[in-house]
């Protein structure tokens, strides 16, 4: 029998239903929220899809070749992510991240065979993602620029939004994202309005103040330029403080251990279910909590 390639494994992740956190008010009501866990996949996050789409594909229009230097700012998972499928192609990985984000992803970063170059917590992505251009311009590298290459949407339009759809059997009436690079909420509203324009796109977004890893309400200059706003229905924006109870909540009221911008969608998507009878709500669970072990969210 044929067997797969670690590559291979990326997507098909599934579908699960909340019990508890969902409550007996939503199953009187006809609503079922769905989670699609994308920390399945190999280097635990929804950014192995976009990471392997942008190599690859820049390898298959000759722009880059196995042993040369791939450059890329990130805040965290899709660094780890591009660590990875560099590894699984054959790339040397040059990734730049704010120094006050987790260990734990460093540490995962260079466990792959990343160089990681951390930059001033004052500086935020904003100077992570000048630096990764200038380093560019320099000749250190090619950059992949997940802000601004159509092969993350892309990914999200030929895997992930097809997947809900068949998992869902087209049932689906909102889908829920945190915001990041939008590479996500981006392709898989394409698909999924292709399919039903009626169903309804809705972010997550930081509110003013919090500090929310892998969601992010960027400056006008820095908003990605894959993002298409009229793509998204409705913005929603959860404080740091109800993303990180809601990611305890989940561990411990449905064996769902996810990070604080899963758990911050998750809170997105009860805050809808309130407002809606016979509806199916399918969130993004993008990542899993062990990598934030280290911040203090989780009791120690």
């Amino acid at each position: 029998m044929p067997y797969l390639t670690l590559d291979q494994t990326i997507g098909n992740t599934p579908l699960f239903q909340l019990q508890r956190v969902a409550g007996a008010d939503n199953a009187r009501r006809g609503n079922v929220i769905l989670g699609k866990l994308e920390g399945n996949n190999p280097a635990g996050s929804v950014k192995d899809r976009p990471a392997l789409s942008m190599i690859r594909r820049a390898q298959e229009r000759g722009q880059i070749k196995p042993g040369d230097v791939l450059i890329e700012a990130t805040s965290g998972n899709t660094g780890i992510a591009l660590a990875m499928a560099a590894a699984i192609l054959g790339y040397r990985m040059v990734l730049i991240m704010p120094e006050d984000l987790s260990i734990e992803r460093a540490q995962t970063m260079k466990a792959f065979g990343a160089d990681l170059i951390l930059t001033p917590k004052a500086g935020g992505m904003e100077y992570a993602r000048d630096l990764a251009e200038q380093m560019q311009r320099e000749g250190k590298g090619l950059m992949l620029d997940q802000f601004a290459n159509p092969d993350n949407p892309r990914v999200h339009y030929e895997t992930t939004g097809p997947e809900i759809w068949r998992d869902t059997e087209g049932r689906i009436t909102h889908f829920v994202s945190a915001m990041g690079t939008t590479g996500t909420i981006t392709g898989v509203s394409r698909y999924l309005k292709e399919q039903n324009p009626e169903v309804q796109v809705v972010g997550a977004q930081p509110e003013e103040g919090s500090r929310i890893p892998g969601i992010r309400k960027w400056p006008q200059e820095y908003l990605p330029k894959i993002y298409e706003p009229q793509r998204v229905d409705r913005l929603e924006y959860v404080s740091q403080a109800a993303a990180e109870a809601m990611a305890r909540r989940l561990a411990r009221e449905e064996g769902l251990f996810c990070g604080i911008s899963a758990a911050g969608a998750c809170e997105v998507a009860l805050r809808l279910a309130r407002e809606v009878e016979n509806a199916t709500i399918v969130f993004i669970v993008c990542d899993r909590g062990d990598r934030y072990l280290s911040t203090g969210v989780f009791p120690a």
